[in-house]
């Protein structure tokens, strides 16, 4: 009995706390849903974000070189090894290594003394026949004046005419022999046969040299002018062949590294076969070189102006982009905010890009902070590198 009372009583005092449990349970429901209806943004507006700092430049309108680019070596015009033409011993040598020398500039001295002896030999010879040929010119004066009286026979006259005949023969061989004989003399003075420098002197005086030595006592090579040997593809022919058609093709040497300009020439000619191995031509230019800054051998960098632009649109190269459809820039409206741009871009040239397409030279182009950019973003020009650049 008990027990039936206690249970009565539980359920009696279990009615108004459910109660109240459904009426917290019912508001915190209404709340949640009031708050997802509404969103945060009904609870706290979000600010406008900051403009992205960038920097921005004018496109410019100039005449803009175009040019093709080749790796080239030098080679001196002329090279030429000095070795004796005589054999003898090499009495002296009348220059220094490296030293610049001119066409006919004395070089070295071989022992003259065999030489000119054999030339008084052949002078001696010809006085000889000289006299000779003047006695039989006597004689056969007189037998035809002793035939006209009929002392001396029409034979014998005959005779003394040929004996005239050899007597001259004689004569001529010998001048060749003396002239043959001056010439091996004036060998033993070794003299430059052009204008250039000498390297490293390879036989030194008081040896024996001869005609057949395979080692030059000296080479001297042209460097004033000096040419460039440089390749370029052979798909660059046409535009290298039109250039050349319309008049002196400017080409400069550079540095391997571009960091300095060595020389400015002419282009001197096309070589009349394309390499088939590597599809490159080979061309050839003459430089002044007054300076020397061209070295025989040396590498460098060979830049042959193709033509010229006239009123190209160019851009700081960095403002260049390139994306999945190509290449593009960004530039700032009216309103302050990004605009994305699709460019054609040309050649690049001293950090400048030619635009062919998609630019008309009064916009504002982003050279720097493209990496926060998007179409519509709002930007703030912190410098105008343009502006910078008219400075300097």
């Amino acid at each position: 009995m008990t027990t039936i009372r206690t249970t009565a009583e539980s359920r009696k005092h279990r009615r108004p706390a459910l109660a109240a449990a459904t009426v917290v349970l019912v508001v915190a429901g209404v709340s949640a849903a009031s708050f997802w209806v509404a969103g945060p943004t009904a609870a706290a507006p979000t600010a406008v974000g900051p403009a992205v700092p960038v920097q921005v430049a004018l496109p410019s309108v100039q005449e803009v070189p175009v040019y093709l680019d080749g790796l080239g070596t030098v080679q001196a015009n002329y090279t030429v090894n000095i070795t004796p033409r005589v054999d003898g011993e090499l009495e002296s040598v009348q220059f220094t290594e490296g030293q610049e020398v001119k066409k006919g500039d004395l070089l070295a001295i071989i022992d003259p003394r065999p030489y000119q002896a054999a030339a008084d030999q052949a002078a001696a010879k010809i006085e000889q026949d000289q006299a000779d040929l003047a006695n039989a010119q006597y004689l056969l004066a007189k037998d035809e004046k002793l035939s006209q009286q009929q002392i001396v026979t029409q034979e014998a006259v005959e005779q003394q005419q040929s004996q005239v005949a050899s007597v001259t023969a004689q004569l001529a061989e010998d001048q060749a022999a003396k002239e043959a004989a001056d010439i091996s003399l004036s060998y033993t003075e070794i003299r430059s046969p052009i204008d250039g420098r000498t390297g490293i002197r390879r036989v030194d005086m008081g040896n024996q040299v001869h005609t057949t030595d395979a080692t030059p006592i000296v080479t001297i090579t042209q460097t004033q002018p000096i040419s460039v040997v440089s390749t370029l593809r052979e798909d660059d022919l046409s535009a290298v062949r039109d250039a050349m058609k319309s008049g002196p093709v400017e080409v400069i040497a550079l540095s391997m590294d571009r960091s300095r300009t060595l020389a400015t020439g002419m282009l001197s000619l096309i070589d009349n076969v394309i390499d088939q191995n590597s599809g490159t031509i080979r061309i050839k230019s003459t430089f002044e070189n007054g300076d020397d800054a061209l070295w025989p051998g040396q590498f460098v960098l060979l830049r042959v102006k193709q033509k010229t632009l006239h009123q190209a649109i160019t851009i700081p190269s960095s403002a260049l982009q390139r994306g999945a459809d190509g290449f593009f820039v960004y530039v700032v409206d009216g309103n302050g905010n990004a605009a994305f741009r699709k460019v054609t871009p040309g050649s690049t040239e001293n950090g400048r890009a030619v635009i062919t397409t998609g630019l008309t030279g009064n916009e504002q182009v982003v050279t720097a902070g493209q990496y926060r950019l998007d179409a519509g973003t709002h930007v703030s020009v912190q410098q105008s590198s343009f502006s910078a650049t008219q400075k300097e």
